[in-house]
C-alpha cells in the first residue's frame, strides 16, 4: 500500500499500472494478484485507508458554533492539503469507473460522521446545514489544490468563510426561534 501510494504521488492515481507496482516492489506481476485482484481493489484498499486516517483525526470541542467550525475545519483542511492524492481519491472521484466497495463506503460514512458530529454539540445538525459547511470548506480546498498548490491563496480565506457560515447559521437560528 505504501509503495502504491508513492506511485500515486509521483504519477497520479491512474498514471501507473499493477505491473509498475510489482516492478517497484521487485516481484513478478502475477504475484501481486495474490494481494489485490485488480487495480480497483488496490484503490479500494487505499480509499479505506484514507478514511481510517480521517477517522483518526482529533477534533476538539468548541465552546460555540464559530469555535467548533474552526476546530473541525482547520483539522480537515490540514488533512486534505497534507496529501492531495488522498484528497482526490476520497473526495473527487478522479478514477474513471472506480466505485468503492460497500465496506469502504461504510468507512467513508463513519469518517464523515466523525468529522461532522462535533457540530451537533453546538446546535448544527440539520443535513442541509452540514452540506453547506462541507461545500464551503471543500470548495476552498479544491480551489487551493487546483489553483495554488503549496500556497495559501484560498485556505487563508477559511476564517472569513467560517465567520460567514457562523453568521448565517446564527441568523437562521434566530429567525426560526422568533417564528415559534
Amino acid at each position: 500500500m505504501r509503495t502504491a501510494n508513492d506511485l500515486a504521488q509521483e504519477q497520479g492515481l491512474s498514471g501507473w499500472t499493477l505491473r509498475d507496482l510489482a516492478r517497484r516492489l521487485g516481484m513478478a506481476p502475477p504475484s501481486l494478484y495474490s494481494y489485490f485482484a485488480s487495480k480497483d481493489a488496490l484503490h479500494d484498499a487505499m480509499f479505506a485507508q484514507g478514511n481510517r486516517e480521517m477517522l483518526a483525526l482529533e477534533i476538539g470541542r468548541g465552546r460555540d458554533l464559530r469555535e467548533q467550525l474552526g476546530l473541525g475545519s482547520q483539522g480537515f483542511v490540514r488533512f486534505c492539503l497534507d496529501d492531495p492524492v488522498r484528497y482526490q481519491l476520497l473526495f473527487q472521484r478522479t478514477i474513471p469507473g472506480f466505485t468503492p466497495s460497500e465496506e469502504s463506503w461504510a468507512l467513508a460514512r463513519a469518517a464523515y460522521d466523525h468529522v461532522m458530529a462535533p457540530l451537533a454539540h453546538v446546535g448544527l445538525g440539520d443535513q442541509a446545514d452540514l452540506d453547506l459547511v462541507t461545500a464551503v470548506v471543500r470548495g476552498l480546498v479544491d480551489q487551493q489544490l487546483a489553483n495554488d498548490p503549496g500556497g495559501d491563496r484560498w485556505v487563508k480565506l477559511l476564517d472569513s468563510a467560517l465567520d460567514m457560515l457562523a453568521a448565517h447559521f446564527t441568523k437562521a437560528s434566530t429567525r426560526t426561534k422568533g417564528a415559534v
